[in-house]
């Protein structure tokens, strides 16, 4: 079992961020270079960049910028200068290029052996959260991991043991769900009344932090029209429903089931403050089309903030230079908030 992560009992004005490039063969590298080549990013928090320096100048090339990093050896040696960040580098790539839009073992390997060190950082109580520039999960695969995703990866590097789960930010509305990346077929066998309370209270507890006192949270169905009472399947009857019960029973504003394909409409006016959805692409289809550009992902449930852009890794646009890191800024200034209030405790547990 690891060890669980150090939180450090006296937090700096500036928080320090440990930042990836992402996946080295997607938009990841120039995002990354051009978020850390705005001044007031790195005015903003102390920057532990890790990563290879092929890939880092591959991402400058491609950026048409050039960063100027403080070399640190180890993190042993780590520290920092006000205004500059700390390259962490290492040899991951062999000296070979990344491939614009291609997914290999490689690439999959320098990103996992990053996020490793990132969360070695925070364990040993160098960093107070973690931003990554969007990763690949095919190339995390074929480089080593072997969980479900990059959340449960670090859910085991942190020794969590309790629930877990990505949030998606667009703008003041988040989401969180009761599944994620698991096939469709076994979705409806997952959805259990502890997974939907524990899939509410999480994002309940991240929003009381961000500054929402009193979360409004809508609850989705599984089935389409919610059941249609019954008529289109069980699950918002007999599971779904009496969680909402529960919650409201516990002092939690939670509402639904409601129709998947009508609760967002009102979401995005400002009905409600977070959606729960029941499985990956009910939440995130509807996020994206309200803002992709500008979407957050953060993991909750983690003992810091752990932020990217919704974008993905955009294989189909790599190396042009036209990818837009907004969603990444947007990352960066959540986990740079968030961050600086860790003296608060493990983030987003309920």
């Amino acid at each position: 079992m690891p060890t669980p992560p150090k939180t450090p009992s006296v937090i700096s004005a500036k928080p320090r961020i440990a930042v990836l490039l992402g996946d080295p063969g997607g938009v990841g590298p120039e995002m990354a270079v051009k978020l850390l080549a705005r001044q007031r990013n790195l005015d903003a928090a102390r920057v532990l960049l890790i990563a290879d320096p092929v890939v880092l100048a591959a991402g400058e090339r491609v950026a048409g910028l050039k960063l100027a990093p403080l070399q640190v050896a180890s993190l042993d040696e780590l520290h920092f200068e006000d205004g500059r960040p700390s390259l962490l580098a290492r040899d991951w790539m062999k000296g070979q290029e990344p491939v614009p839009g291609e997914s290999n073992e490689q690439s999959g390997r320098a990103s996992f052996e990053a996020l490793e060190l990132a969360t070695l950082a925070v364990r040993r109580g160098q960093a107070e959260g973690i931003l990554f520039a969007p990763l690949n999960k095919h190339s995390l695969r074929l480089g080593g991991l072997v969980h479900e995703d990059e959340l449960r990866y670090m859910q085991e590097r942190f020794a969590v043991t309790g629930f877990v789960c990505e949030f998606n930010l667009t703008g003041s509305l988040w989401t969180s769900r009761v599944t994620s990346h698991i096939p469709l077929k076994d979705v409806a066998s997952h959805i259990t009344v502890q997974g939907v309370s524990d899939a509410v209270k999480i994002i309940a507890a991240a929003l009381r932090r961000a500054g929402v006192a009193e979360p409004r949270i809508a609850v989705t169905g599984l089935n389409p029209h919610a059941g249609d009472g019954g008529s289109i399947g069980m699950e918002e009857i007999e599971i779904i429903a009496p969680a909402v019960e529960r919650l409201r029973a516990e002092g939690f504003d939670a509402r639904g089931p409601f129709s998947p394909d009508t609760v967002f409409i009102g979401a995005r006016r400002g009905d409600v403050d977070a959606v729960v959805s029941m499985y990956h692409d009910q939440g995130q289809i509807a996020m994206k089309l309200m803002g992709f550009e500008q979407g957050v992902t953060l993991h909750g449930g983690l003992p810091v903030p752990v932020a990217t852009s919704a974008s993905g890794s955009a294989f189909d646009i790599a190396g042009r230079g036209i990818a837009n890191i907004e969603g990444l800024q947007q990352a960066f200034d959540l986990c740079v908030r968030m961050a600086s209030g860790q003296e608060k405790g493990p983030l987003a547990r309920p």
